[in-house]
């Protein structure tokens, strides 16, 4: 069968200069064959994902003009002004993809509403929710290798497709044929007949506006003195980061040089992602030779922010998810409070494998945390509930540990823009004081206890890696250990089990451990890997990287 589907291809006229060579490489070698044709990329929640190159199992046009024939008829049920936005990052072919996808629906008559250059997630979502579009694409595949490209589908609401459209759209693309199936005008014809049209000025406008009204204190920054270094990891964040840290009075910006524009071969980092620190060696580097008081680092798709904060003795220190929530979470609550801009019943959201040290943070502001499964889309659920009733004042916070923050009801992703303004203006508050950001972080650890949650990954790449990781969540389902490490398990939450966690089911498991420690094991929705996430306490950082150690030590042998 894949043979027969690679020899179709074969002699195709594929458009694209790039696919007939890789066909041509590979012919006779049956495994290279069957890895490209065998199966198809999966259209999920999180959209496709996956190696650019030739097949069905590939991102390329075909693939791409697919799934969006599936969208398209998804789509054309739903009514309403039969709009749908696009955008797209700096990877390799985002730009093709993008208007590939825009051709497809303006064959459908389907209205297009695309920007003119590179934008990142938030904005797509904004400009979904801006033109009150049926739905949204983003040409991205966030922070991996740049060997890899995707499509993340949104709905009308400006959040991540949910499970039941996403799964009608994969019915539709699957009842499409790759190579023929799909409907198509070209970009310049979509642009003639007034269904393509580029995204305008007000929605760019506004877009900022919103951002830019979540400072907590307005003002404050532009007489701090803050100095920065900044890195968009040769992504979308160039733009309207320095924008919008400049409208509010940071201009002390020093850009990574070899970082600083779109390059979709990201050659300075081989996984262009702010959470590992080898994304951030040039940033730190530079800071060392400014004395910056902060570097910052957003993804390619600008929906996440890492940072190192400089430390008292001048070292810089990378600072993790988890921490840069709590301390977020910290700083909009102490400052809302102060300005009297606090909502009544205020809310704040995390997923449920961020820290527990957040929960002890809003209860001293008198803030509801709400937990939520894995993925920004259920932070954005939660915001959606509150519009429902009307209520959308009262969310004030949304993280995940995965460096995702969002503060505001304006889009329903995460977004580095929102959080690299409101890290840099809780920097040059606390720089106000005479204090830092780290400062400020050990004192939260005196207050609540010393905290540390770090996460381990366990990588099962091949077609026989997703097999491998199920056979392993079904041992632990169907054996549950008793210990790790020696470390008693008190309870086990399996999100599987809807009724027991009031969520939708989920293929995730927490084990609560004596001594206030927990252990949870989540497959990744996006990448071929097992991901653990440790939580410990201790007297001191020392204390409790040994409890951690002990833990992952234990889990090792269960998960290799």
């Amino acid at each position: 069968m894949y043979q027969e589907e690679y020899e179709r291809w074969l002699a195709a006229d594929l458009l694209d200069a790039d696919l007939k060579p890789e066909l041509n490489s590979i012919a006779g070698d049956e495994d290279a064959i069957k890895e490209r044709f065998a199966v198809s990329l999966k259209f999920g929640t999180a959209g496709l994902r996956g190696t650019l190159g030739a097949g069905t199992n590939r991102m390329n046009i075909w693939v791409v003009r697919q799934a969006t024939q599936g969208l398209a008829n998804w789509v054309k049920t739903q009514g309403g002004n039969q709009t749908v936005a696009i955008s797209y990052d700096s990877r390799l072919k985002s730009d093709v993809f993008s208007k590939e996808a825009a051709g497809v629906l303006a064959a459908n008559g389907i209205n297009v509403r695309i920007y003119d250059a590179l934008m990142p997630v938030p904005a797509l979502s904004f400009a979904t929710r801006f033109y009150k579009c049926n739905a949204g694409i983003m040409v991205t595949a966030s922070h991996n290798p740049a060997k890899y490209n995707g499509y993340k589908a949104y709905g009308p609401d400006g959040c991540q497709m949910t499970d039941d459209a996403a799964a009608i759209v994969y019915e539709e693309i699957q009842k499409t044929d790759v190579l023929t199936g799909a409907k198509y005008i070209s970009f310049a014809e979509g642009v003639e007949k007034g269904l393509i049209r580029f995204v305008g000025d007000d929605c760019k406008k506004e877009f900022y506006e919103a951002i830019e009204a979540c400072q907590v204190r307005p003002g404050l920054a532009k007489d701090a003195g803050l100095k920065l270094v900044y890195s968009p990891l040769n992504g979308t964040g160039l733009v309207p980061v320095t924008k919008v840290l400049n409208d509010i009075g940071i201009t002390d910006i020093t850009i990574v040089p070899e970082q600083e524009y779109p390059n979709g071969y990201f050659t300075t980092c081989s996984y262009p992602n702010p959470e590992i620190y080898e994304a951030l060696e040039y940033g730190l580097k530079l800071a060392e030779q400014t004395g910056a008081d902060l570097m910052l680092a957003t993804d390619p798709d600008a929906d996440r922010v890492g940072i190192a904060m400089r430390c008292p003795d001048g070292s810089y220190e990378l600072v993790s998810g988890n921490e840069m929530g709590v301390l977020l979470l910290d700083y909009i609550c102490a400052g809302r409070i102060e300005k009297g801009t606090m909502p009544k019943d205020p809310v704040a959201v995390m997923s449920i494998v961020s820290t527990p040290l957040a929960d002890k943070v809003a209860e001293h502001y008198g803030v509801e945390l709400r937990h939520v499964l894995t993925g920004f889309k259920w932070i954005g659920d939660q915001i959606l509930h509150l519009e429902e009733k009307g209520e959308e004042n009262r969310f004030i916070f949304g993280f995940e540990e995965s460096y995702g923050y969002l503060a505001g009801s304006y889009v329903r992703d995460k977004d580095a823009v929102v959080a690299s303004m409101l890290i840099c203006e809780m920097a040059a508050y606390y720089r106000s004081k005479g204090s830092s950001i780290k400062e400020r972080l050990e004192e939260i650890y005196s207050q609540y206890g010393r905290y540390l949650n770090k996460v381990d990954s366990f990588e099962f790449p091949g077609l026989s890696g997703m097999d491998k990781m199920s056979s392993i969540m079904e041992g632990l389902r169907q054996n549950p250990p008793a210990d790790f490490g020696g470390s008693k398990v008190r309870t086990v939450t399996d999100y599987n089990d809807s009724a027991a966690t009031g969520l939708p089911k989920a293929n995730v498991l927490i084990y609560q451990l004596e001594g206030n420690a927990t252990v949870v094991v989540r497959p990744s929705g996006t990448e071929p890997k097992i991901k653990t996430y440790f939580t410990t306490t201790g007297k001191d950082l020392s204390d409790a990287q040994q409890k951690k150690d002990r833990l992952a030590e234990a889990v090792k042998p269960i998960l290799s």
